[in-house]
């Protein structure tokens, strides 16, 4: 006797499905995603738009199972470590990180500098891991750790390669905000500098979101040739100089692309 068949809802009915306060939670994380800093109570309610006890709740629950962390002092609250290991497991993101660990090391051998792996995750970038900078005075940052999409080399670099729908959403999202001379003021501006990662395969954080500090970024790719993250170097700005960029963007792309061969992509040659 033949198993009876089960059928899902078509797509256009699905909407008689949605749970409010599900959808309400869902709405919560994407807001905190897109604040890296964190939202006060009183922001997320305004947010999400639901009344101020109904967020309290769903912030709590959240925090106690460990996907936000609340600052005691500051009452802010954020997204922990917990939802980022979940979203990215989910994508195949443990072998991602196993498969650049060797890359990571050979990176940091080859420039001397802190060499790191992130990925996009909403509104922002993220630090995935690092390997640190043999030097005495190194950029070290926290896994987990958020990175702007205005000013972070490795978030133009996967920026540059994403589609033109998503790339046009996630430009929209950004706050051109000058945070030294050199940081970019426009999205004209920004969308040029896009279209030169794309062209040269590197991307530049060219002192532009501190002068302390400058990167350097490739976009690492998956067997279906998307961008799933980036392999960058970050060092201070008197060993990471403009002089010197070219010659590392060379050795950032070249360690890229030997991911992501590993990840299964053919990579494009004429960025060899």
């Amino acid at each position: 006797m033949a198993a009876k068949k089960t059928s899902q809802p078509p797509t256009t009915n699905l909407e008689r499905y949605r749970v409010p306060i599900l959808d309400k939670s869902l709405d919560l994380l994407e807001s905190l995603v897109s604040h890296p800093d964190g939202l006060t109570l009183t922001e997320l309610t305004a947010a999400i738009k639901i009344p101020k006890n109904s967020a309290f709740r769903i912030a709590s629950t959240l925090t106690l199972r460990g996907y936000l962390n609340r600052d005691e002092a500051s009452k802010h609250y954020s997204v922990s470590r917990k939802l980022l290991a979940l979203g990215h497991n989910a994508i195949g993101g443990r072998r991602l990180t196993e498969l650049a660990d060797p890359h990571l090391k050979a990176l940091r051998d080859d420039t001397g500098e802190t060499a790191l792996l992130g990925t996009l995750s909403g509104n922002c970038g993220v630090v995935l891991d690092q390997v640190a900078s043999s030097h005495p005075v190194k950029v070290v940052v926290e896994i987990g750790h958020p990175f702007p999409l205005l000013t972070a080399a490795p978030a133009k670099a996967i920026l540059a390669f994403l589609d033109p729908e998503q790339q046009k959403r996630l430009i929209q999202s950004i706050h051109f905000k000058a945070h030294t001379k050199t940081t970019l003021r426009t999205a004209a501006a920004y969308q040029k500098e896009l279209k030169t990662a794309a062209a040269e395969g590197v991307a530049y954080d060219r002192r532009e979101e501190s002068l302390m500090f400058a990167c350097v970024a490739a976009p690492v790719f998956d067997h279906k040739g998307a961008p799933v993250a980036a392999l960058w170097i970050s060092g201070p700005a008197d060993r990471v100089t403009p002089e010197k960029m070219p010659a590392f963007g060379k050795t950032v792309r070249r360690h890229a692309a030997a991911l992501s061969k590993a990840l299964g992509h053919g990579f494009d040659s004429r960025h060899d």
